[in-house]
């Protein structure tokens, strides 16, 4: 059975308090800018004046994706163990992030193809050995759908029992950004050849063939429906082309806004993760902060199509959950500017506004 979620729309009797306080900080109008419209939706979300980014918590979900069997990702499979085994090291991107920036990193095995159980560091929630191909049929089945989203309660609420207050996701699982692409096609209503890149590294012909596979997955899929228009409900969608660490960090992200916790969003794959969960419950979207734009083709259409405004841009797609850390500094500082920065009364300083 599926875990029910009950989240919270801010109260937004809270807002003129809010802006009040921000008002009145020493320092011109508006001149903090972006800052000063995040630290509003982090009080909001907090519903709170004086928010707080305790113990930040990073989960790091790994899952083999059956479509990688058709050649639509540069790197092979056996990457997704080798880079899991990597981060229990500290080698990963992801790892110098984490303690760069105080994170708490836990690394799931939810779905990899390969005996990770006995790997100290990495926790073993492990639904599967990867999903089916949905080439040919449904990734997951019901029952390992319903387990993804109970193993995402659980995680987050571990979480939450540490005192978390910021939450962000990072994934790692080879051929990832296909069932990204087709979930952004299907729920952005986007045409996929425009929803498909390069992914890990693939050349023209690499994309070609991607885009010639995922069109005849989908093109199968949606030859089933018929007469059946309600299977295009999201959680149809979702369960047959995700991956279990995809389908493992939507059920985070909605469990996180249940609980008030800040979501950190990464790139494109997190973004798709994001799509998905507002999709079930759009008032989710008020807890996530997506931290940037990366470089795979899409992402951008697929933030438009959110009215999410990311806070960086710098060409990451490395995945990991690493363009999420690398903006947590500016949700800190927008977090800082309403604790610790003082008003015109206590500065002595004349409002002169």
């Amino acid at each position: 059975m599926l875990p029910t979620f009950q989240i919270p729309l801010p109260d937004e009797s809270l807002r003129p308090l809010i802006q009040d306080k921000i008002d009145n900080l020493n320092k011109p109008k508006g001149s903090l800018g972006r800052l000063e419209s995040l630290a509003m939706q982090v009080c909001l979300a907090q519903q709170t004046l004086t928010p707080s980014l305790a113990h930040p918590c990073h989960l790091l979900l790994g899952g083999d994706h059956g479509i990688e069997r058709e050649g639509v990702s540069v790197s092979p499979r056996e990457v997704t163990w080798q880079q899991m085994v990597n981060f229990t090291k500290g080698g990963g991107g992801v790892n110098m992030f984490c303690r760069q920036h105080g994170f708490h990193l836990r690394i799931v095995d939810v779905g990899v193809d390969h005996d990770l159980s006995q790997v100290p560091g990495i926790i073993d929630r492990k639904i599967a050995l990867g999903t089916r191909n949905f080439l040919h049929s449904p990734a997951m089945t019901e029952a390992e759908y319903h387990r993804a989203f109970t193993v995402g309660v659980d995680l987050v609420d571990a979480c939450a029992a540490e005192g978390c207050r910021i939450l962000s996701i990072g994934e790692m699982g080879i051929a990832n950004t296909s069932p990204s692409s087709i979930w952004m096609s299907l729920f952005c209503h986007i045409p996929l050849a425009e929803c498909i890149g390069a992914g890990a590294g693939l050349n023209a012909q690499g994309i070609s063939h991607k885009q010639a596979i995922l069109q005849q997955a989908l093109d199968r899929f949606l030859s089933t429906l018929n007469p059946q228009p309600s299977a295009l409900n999201p959680h149809t969608l979702i369960r047959y082309f995700g991956g279990f660490e995809m389908v493992t960090a939507i059920a985070a992200m909605l469990r996180a806004a249940e609980r008030r916790m800040l979501i950190l969003v990464d790139g494109f794959i997190m973004t798709a993760c994001a799509l998905a969960a507002c999709q079930l419950h759009p008032e989710a979207q008020a807890y996530m902060i997506f931290g940037h734009c990366g470089d795979e083709s899409g992402h951008r259409r697929m933030l438009d199509f959110l009215h999410a405004e990311p806070l960086l841009s710098l060409g990451l797609r490395l995945g990991e959950g690493t363009g999420a850390l690398c903006a947590f500094p500016i949700v800190d500082s927008a977090v800082r500017m309403m604790n610790e920065m003082n008003n015109f009364d206590n500065a002595q300083i004349t409002k002169y506004f």
